[in-house]
């Protein structure tokens, strides 16, 4: 039996915005989230197939806190 999936209220209500856009605006709204899925499906499979990858990133991450030379992410976007 397949599991059916129910879009989240949240998704619904982006998608309630997005359909009364013009059809250039929803196509490029609908390209980013393609992109976006693509490119998370591509670093799951980096990552799924490569677990190195991911030891020596957060590696990487942890050196680079210790060093102070990171900051919050609110202080970047901010």
């Amino acid at each position: 039996m397949r599991y059916r999936r129910i879009m989240t209220g949240l998704l619904q209500k982006a998608l309630r915005r997005i359909e009364v856009l013009s059809e250039e605006e929803q196509n490029a709204i609908a390209m980013q989230i393609l992109e976006s899925l693509d490119d998370e499906e591509t670093w799951a499979g980096k990552l799924r197939e490569r677990p190195e990858l991911l030891r020596s990133l957060a590696r990487e991450a942890s050196e680079e806190h210790r060093r102070g030379d990171t900051r919050p992410l609110d202080e970047t976007i901010g």
